[in-house]
């Protein structure tokens, strides 16, 4: 585990944390509309 002894890296450490998530999500959007719209099709 990280050893996190100060707010600023304990801020830092979520920052990073968030932007990750922040990316997935961008990443998975398009898959996850592109799978609602193909079902509409058959």
């Amino acid at each position: 585990m990280d050893n996190i002894h100060t707010l600023q890296e304990f801020m830092l450490h979520t920052k990073n944390i968030i932007y990750i998530l922040i990316l997935l999500a961008l990443a998975a959007f398009p898959l996850f509309w592109r799978f609602l719209n193909g079902r509409d099709k058959e």
